[in-house]
């Protein structure tokens, strides 16, 4: 399994995973795992990440759960997205403050992802507080996913996000405007409510005609 993991042609690895889930062993987790960490190729990742689906959720989720700790951003990304495709509430012991608030871009997409399907009933106005600490990160697809997790948690996102509308600075307001108008709209674009949100923003820290030159 692992020397045709490691193949170099893709479509082999792509074939190799897919026989993986497609005739599910239990000895094949280490070898899917250890090549979700490295694997190169999106679909031969997201093969691999089906595959692992495939097996008991007993056998996959506590190795899973280890990954999120490695030291490799792909690695923890990779375990948390399967985790969320598993979606085994036992799972839910890998989203930590930690992973939610990773200086890697991509882990932490995979965390709040991961942390909105996990999430236990009851614990979504503390995730979403959590969540909220990000708005205003990075560019336009961080802040996309962010926004998503946010929306997905429906009514308990709302408090955090009026409360991050007021926030100090323009960009974290601009963002929670933004995710507020797509909480009330679903089908409105995030690029239309981002436009929207710093127009808003922007009149708001315009001078009155008061403050204007003599």
């Amino acid at each position: 399994m692992r020397q045709a993991l490691s193949s170099p042609e893709p479509s082999r690895r792509l074939q190799t995973a897919l026989s993986a889930g497609t005739h599910p062993e239990g000895g094949h987790v280490e070898a899917l795992v250890e090549r979700c960490a490295v694997e190169p190729d999106f679909y031969v990742r997201d093969m691999l990440s089906w595959a692992l689906t495939r097996l008991p959720a007993s056998v996959t989720v506590p190795r899973l759960l280890e990954e999120t700790k490695a030291a490799g951003g792909q690695a923890r990304s990779q375990a948390l997205h399967t985790l969320s495709k598993v979606g085994d509430p036992r799972g839910w012991a890998a989203i930590t403050p930690e992973l939610l608030h990773d200086a890697d871009d991509e882990v932490a997409r995979s965390a709040w992802r991961a942390a909105v399907v996990l999430v236990p009933s009851g614990g979504e106005g503390q995730l979403a507080a959590a969540l909220a600490a990000e708005l205003g990160r990075g560019g336009r697809d961080v802040q996309l996913s962010l926004s998503r997790a946010l929306t997905d948690l429906g009514d308990a996102a709302v408090p955090v996000l009026a409360d991050a509308a007021r926030h100090g600075d323009a960009g974290v307001r601009a963002h929670a405007i933004a995710t507020e108008r797509l909480l009330r709209d679903p089908e409105a674009g995030f690029d239309a409510a981002v436009f929207e949100a710093k127009r808003v923003v922007a009149l708001e820290n315009a001078p009155t005609a008061d403050e204007g030159p003599c």
